[in-house]
């Protein structure tokens, strides 16, 4: 036997090395176990107390969570470990406070809107039908809705589309700083004041009311959001795209049409979206601009209209329990209205989003 060999036999092995982070942790069960403690606690107490509301009840419950988990955290794993549970335990219990009022609001319109929505409600309109009995229905208001807010998005979108792209493309000196700033300040306009101001338009030329000049007040509340939006999403196109695209000699214009607006299609769509959202349920533009009516109005250049968001004010100063539930169901039609959109619009932006794959 070599040397060598004889060597390699009689060294030991190195001991295997610990690691230095190793510790005492709390078990992956523990917030489900905070949670029911503090929930246990907060109803105890706020029974004790006599408490009757649950926010209160709630808020006490989250305030025991982070309570409970920084002092069961500090003693076993320390105060390192526990000001990182308790960072997270801060962020869920947002999360469910952000949540919790929506899922509410949800809830409460669907359980009170299927009362009186089925398909005769959408089928029918107010014609004939005094608004403090039962009967009647929401299709005069649906064909308000949807022509003014089509309308509006087809006034809106290419403007602020075009907009956004002269911004973050070509935007640069002081026209570009004006642009901006009265972007800034069309965001925060009240809605009433887009409606005054057409109306001042209507009555210097001495215009009817009608579906158009309220499609026109809602495109310029709806103008900001989508330049704000799809600047924020043009800004996010890798700049190496661009370049690439410029060094094979394509024109700038070309490459904004089949390089940066393909790649950002699903932002911009997500961000016209947000915009109609924002403008379906404004109300006071159709106030002042579009009157309303009981009848069907299918032509929006043309007569009064209505829309869902005046027929559900309009339903609810009636002050009957048929026009609450009517109004419940209105509210329900106009929510399924924007999500139906949305589904519409991501499925059409991933149908046309440039593919990653080979």
């Amino acid at each position: 036997m070599s040397q060598a060999t004889m060597t390699q036999d009689t060294v030991p092995a190195p001991a295997p090395r610990t690691s230095t982070l190793a510790g005492k942790s709390l078990p992956r069960w523990s917030p489900i176990g905070f949670a029911a403690a503090s929930i246990a606690l907060a109803v105890g107490l706020g029974t004790v107390a006599g408490w009757q509301s649950k926010m209160q009840w709630g808020l006490l419950a989250a305030l025991f969570f982070v309570v409970l988990t920084y002092t069961a955290s500090t003693a076993v794993e320390g105060k390192r470990q526990a000001k990182d549970r308790v960072a997270t335990s801060v962020m869920w219990v947002c999360f469910i406070l952000a949540v919790v009022p929506l899922a509410s609001l949800l809830g409460t319109t669907v359980g009170r809107g299927v009362k009186a929505l089925d398909g005769y409600f959408l089928t029918h309109s107010m014609a004939g039908v005094p608004g403090f009995e039962a009967g009647g229905g929401v299709y005069h208001a649906l064909i308000g809705t949807i022509e003014q807010v089509g309308l509006a998005t087809v006034f809106a979108a290419p403007v602020g589309l075009l907009t956004a792209v002269y911004l973050v493309e070509y935007g640069r000196g002081a026209l570009a700083k004006a642009v901006t700033f009265f972007v800034d300040v069309m965001t925060g306009i009240p809605s009433i004041v887009a409606g005054l101001f057409l109306l001042s338009i209507m009555l210097m030329f001495k215009l009817q009311p009608s579906g158009f000049m309220g499609a026109l007040a809602l495109a310029i509340l709806m103008v900001p959001v989508v330049v704000r939006s799809t600047e924020e999403m043009l800004k996010l196109v890798p700049n190496e795209l661009r370049e690439a695209s410029l060094a094979l000699g394509v024109p700038k214009w070309r490459t904004i049409l089949k390089v940066v607006l393909p790649t950002a299609i699903g932002g911009i769509t997500t961000g016209v979206m947000l915009a109609i959202a924002r403008i379906a349920g404004e109300t006071a533009p159709i106030m002042l601009l579009v009157f309303g009516t009981q009848l069907i109005n299918s032509n929006p250049f043309d007569g009064a209209q209505s829309s869902l968001p005046f027929y559900i004010w309009e339903q609810y100063r009636v002050g009957s329990d048929a026009s609450y539930d009517r109004a419940w169901a209105a509210a329900l039609v106009l929510i399924a209205f924007v999500m139906i959109l949305n589904l519409v619009a991501r499925g059409i932006a991933r149908w046309k989003a440039p593919k990653t794959g080979r």
